[in-house]
């Protein structure tokens, strides 16, 4: 199915080069078979091949294709693109795309840790107003969020907000 044009398919027969058991290992293979996948449009193979190219240090290569993965909803990928934005790195810096992608990927209800980082960072961008107009009420409100949920930093901040006050 790979071999006729099938986006998952050549997906799965890329991890299949790269890590399953019983399977040759075969690297180059393996990436030719995701840049197929990604390039046919399939969100996930799209987010790896931004792995990659992040792992790679070209920032603006894995910037390109977060966005595309993230267009198609993609959590992670909305969340890396916002990390990636924020940072600058070798990208251009866009806190107020940043704050976008954070936004969205805060909105995810599929995978809990991409939403609880997301929230806590957007979090931390309404608090001092970057990329978006400083708002305390809804940094507070979704640091909040995080922390219910477990996430360690934005329990620290709640606790170091409440003290404040």
């Amino acid at each position: 199915m790979a071999e006729q044009g099938h986006a998952e398919a050549a997906y799965i027969l890329s991890h299949a080069l790269r890590v399953w058991e019983g399977v040759t290992k075969d690297p180059v293979e393996a990436d030719r078979w995701l840049r197929n996948a990604a390039e046919l449009g399939f969100s996930n193979a799209q987010h790896a091949l931004g792995i990659d190219y992040y792992k790679a240090r070209d920032r603006a290569e894995a910037a390109r294709w977060f966005r595309l993965a993230a267009k198609q909803g993609h959590p992670q990928a909305s969340l890396n693109l916002a990390h990636a934005l924020r940072g600058g790195g070798g990208m251009t810096k866009d806190n107020v795309e940043a704050a976008r992608c954070f936004r969205l990927a805060a909105g995810q209800d599929d995978d809990e840790e991409v939403r609880t980082n997301a929230q806590f960072a957007l979090a931390l961008m309404l608090h001092l107003g970057q990329g978006v107009s400083q708002d305390q009420s809804e940094a507070l409100r979704l640091a909040i969020l995080a922390a219910d949920q477990g996430h360690k930093d934005a329990q620290q901040f709640v606790e170091r907000w409440a003290s404040e006050f």
